[in-house]
């Protein structure tokens, strides 16, 4: 069937973590990408593989191992049935229980609310016919936490590690006509080694959190493409195309509604570069005052793609940050991809209900913490006009010399911008939160800056950093900002410390760089409902009165230039146990789980209201 959602799919083909392909396959450098966006495109055709799956919880990977540890010959994957009635065999999906896709285990069934191990997910789809005049087919994931394994009618395709970026295979020569048997493998067990690693500030949802669609495309396709607003005002971007028909190709690059045309043909790597003159244009640059998207429209002899885009320049100077080169207060709230009531948030009505109240809130950017969310979260950012901090989850405590941690790290971040680049919403590439100092974490985190540099540069970089703390001082002198564009940092006066939150209008905040900052967390925890005296911790009284005492010292930041306070929405933490307070949520949301509005909410925005009336 063909779809016309807001959710463009990409071909992220893994940059590690491989098996054995005995079919033909992309490379893995492509980072390849497949397009079809708010109309379908006439090339491509997407069959959605949601809905339930089969399911087998599989704790000691038996549908992988044998007794001896060593992979299984016919393991689960086979997804066979007893040759005769004396056969043995342990499994059956076709008997085996349901579990919805996309969704997280955890809350669809009560006995998988804690469970971290492998659940193998099988899905039957029917292929009417083979694929005609040399078209190609691809198995395309959201996302699978963490650890995926796929194979069809059990035959291996490979694997992807992390569980928050897309990945695809193709399966061109594998799939049959009738009945094929997809099976996925996926691991959500927490490691060391791993990005994140194993102690983080939120729930380890595990399973195919997001959407499983086939995509068919061209023989010759429109692999990736980069399209932005140059300093100049003109728009350039660059295409490549992938299949045997891709080099000295005629393309059309069009812009309709702004009479933009650009005709060019590929090299004979089937790529091609442009600058599209605007002078003659009159373009409507995007902004969160007006988030204009145009229709881009790239079309070859073989294919044709469909987005929807918005211009715009961010940049800074000195202490400010520039939008369209007009300086900018982000007004912001920080959320994770937790859906309202609990699990991971995963559809458009989750997306709208999220960002339709930072939108209450009166926010003109949200921090997508601590890892890439859901694109639909980003394609509805960029519709409502709210700018977008996207972050890998490089957090804590990971291993900074591992050098198969950082090849994880950069693999994610290289992912994450290949998918959101053409994104007007996202403005910010966050490579780290609350990493401690030293050589090594130095060495690790300028690296990724580099890569997301040499991906991207047309977009700022940041990261939450770490502060120097004395009596009266807030120091920025983290060796790391040299490196950003964006000052990032987590401050907690009044409730990790230091102090109590009447302390925080007398700190003074002292910059070892002459760059903007945004304070991307404060905070405190509040039960929604519980009252009491603002000096009782877990009140609303007490959230409250802090949200105003950091405000009074927000005013007195002469280099701030934007805040994301932590966070809009409670969210499940196992760090967080206190019963009857907790309860295993984190409570510093400005909204309970079920959307209750906390006093705190309207504190800060009646701050927001004001920064937009003195800084239309």
């Amino acid at each position: 069937m063909k779809y016309a959602g807001l959710v463009r799919f990409q071909l992220a083909l893994i940059f590690a973590f491989t098996l054995s392909l005995t079919g033909p396959a992309l490379s893995s450098e492509a980072q390849a990408l497949l397009q079809n966006v708010d109309s379908p495109s006439p090339s491509r055709q997407v069959t959605d593989l949601d809905g339930l799956w089969r399911t087998i919880i599989d704790p000691y990977e038996n549908g992988y191992y044998n007794y001896r540890y060593e992979p299984h010959t016919h393991g689960y994957f086979k997804d066979a049935r007893p040759a005769d009635p004396s056969a043995l065999q342990e499994y059956d999906f076709a008997t085996s229980a349901t579990l919805q896709v996309p969704g997280d285990w955890n809350t669809q069934r009560p006995e998988l609310f804690l469970y971290e191990g492998t659940v193998w997910y099988r899905r039957l789809f029917q292929r009417q016919a083979p694929l005609d005049n040399g078209r190609r087919l691809f198995v395309h994931f959201g996302a699978a936490n963490y650890h995926a394994r796929v194979w069809l009618n059990g035959e291996a395709l490979g694997e992807h590690v992390g569980g928050f970026t897309p990945f695809v295979f193709e399966i061109t020569d594998r799939v049959q006509a009738g009945k094929n048997s997809l099976v996925v493998q996926v691991d959500n067990k927490r490691h060391r080694d791993g990005v994140p690693t194993v102690n983080t500030d939120w729930w380890n949802y595990g399973g195919l959190t997001r959407r499983v669609r086939l995509v068919e495309v061209p023989r010759t396709f429109v692999r990736d493409y980069f399209l932005h607003l140059a300093p100049d005002g003109s728009i350039v971007g660059w295409i490549q195309l992938d299949g045997p028909g891709n080099a000295d190709q005629e393309i059309s690059v069009r812009v309709p509604e702004a009479g933009l045309e650009k005709k060019l043909r590929t090299n004979s790597n089937g790529r091609a570069e442009w600058t599209i003159d605007t002078q003659n244009a009159d373009l409507v640059l995007w902004s969160p005052k007006n988030p204009k998207l145009y229709s881009v429209e790239i079309v070859t002899s073989e294919d044709t793609i469909h987005d929807r885009m918005g211009f715009r320049r961010i940049e800074t100077k000195g202490d400010q940050i520039l939008l369209n080169g007009e300086s900018v207060f982000l007004r912001g709230i920080s959320i994770h991809e937790e859906a309202p009531g609990g699990g991971r948030a995963a559809t458009v009505e989750h997306a709208r209900t999220l960002l339709g109240w930072a939108k209450e809130l009166g926010c003109n950017f949200v921090r997508l913490a601590h890892y890439p969310h859901n694109e639909i979260m980003v394609r509805e950012a960029e519709r409502l006009g709210l700018m977008v901090w996207a972050e890998i989850p490089v957090y804590w405590t990971i291993l900074w010399e591992n050098e198969a941690t950082y090849d994880l790290a950069e693999q994610q971040l290289r992912e994450m911008i290949v998918r959101d680049k053409n994104r007007a919403s996202v403005v910010i590439w966050s490579v780290a939160n609350e990493t401690p100092r030293g050589a090594p974490r130095l060495r690790f985190l300028k690296n990724l800056i580099d890569t997301a540099r040499d991906l991207d540069p047309t977009r700022l970089i940041s990261a939450a950093t770490e502060l120097t703390f004395d009596e009266k001082y807030l120091h920025l002198d983290d060796p790391l900002g040299e490196h950003l564009d964006v000052l990032g940092v987590n401050e907690y006066v009044g409730w990790y410390g230091p102090g109590k939150p009447e302390d925080a209008p007398g700190l003074r905040w002292q910059s070892s760089y002459q760059k903007p900052l945004i304070i991307s967390e404060f905070g405190a925890g509040a039960l929604a409902g519980h009252h009491g005296d603002e000096a009782e911790r877990w009140t609303e009284e007490y959230q409250a009165h802090l949200y105003r005492e950091q405000i009074k010292m927000l005013r007195k930041i002469p280099f701030l230039r934007g805040t994301s306070p932590w966070i809009l929405m409670d969210f499940r933490s196992p760090r967080r146990p206190l019963p009857d307070i907790q309860d295993f949520w984190n409570r510093k949301g400005l909204l309970s789980e079920r959307g209750q509005r906390k006093a705190a909410f309207f504190v800060l925005r009646d701050y927001y209201v004001e920064l937009e009336r003195n800084n239309p």
